[in-house]
């Protein structure tokens, strides 16, 4: 049985390299790099394209944060705002806040869990391109359950556009939109 076996599979290589059919002295080999091992301890080239799904880029985002969530990261906020038009809930405005008590600094003490935004940005400084009707609204960033409320901030505007500021509004980088 073995030598059948044997018989055969020689063969199907003397078929092949007739044929042409396998590695050919042209080839590259692929770097080692680009190689990914595959569950059966096959080695083969890792895919150098990303595969294109047919999906909704909405979709994906909506998918991506759940409109229910607490957030209070740069990113997840910029992504909420995004997807949604909007804050998450556990953001509230300095008016709401000072409704509860709030006097200046950490909402937590008089809100916790809450977190400060949706208060109006003036662009003062002019840093943040100006367009007829564009108004500017702002959020505190890592501030969840902290004492103090920090320079991050993330600023957003009624059109689409999302910014972040790490320094307290000295400079901004934008995230989502097209100035």
């Amino acid at each position: 049985m073995k030598s059948r076996i044997r018989a055969f599979f020689l063969s199907l290589i003397l078929v092949f390299s007739v044929l042409g059919i396998g590695c050919t002295a042209d080839q590259k080999t692929p770097e080692p790099e680009k190689l990914i091992e595959l569950p059966t301890g096959a080695v083969t080239e890792a895919p150098t394209e990303t595969p294109s799904f047919e999906t909704d880029e909405s979709t994906a985002e909506e998918a991506a944060i759940d409109e229910a969530g607490i957030y209070d990261s740069a990113e997840d906020v910029a992504l909420y705002l995004h997807t949604y038009g909007k804050l998450p809930s556990n953001y509230i405005t300095k008016k709401e806040a000072g409704k509860l008590g709030w006097e200046g600094g950490s909402v937590e003490q008089v809100a916790p869990g809450k977190c400060i935004g949706g208060d109006w940005y003036g662009n003062y400084e002019g840093l943040l391109p100006a367009k007829e009707g564009r108004e500017y609204r702002e959020c505190d960033i890592d501030t969840l359950g902290k004492k103090k409320r920090g320079a991050k901030r993330i600023i957003y505007s009624n059109d689409g556009l999302i910014y972040y500021t790490e320094d307290h509004y000295e400079s901004f980088t934008l995230l989502y939109g097209e100035e």
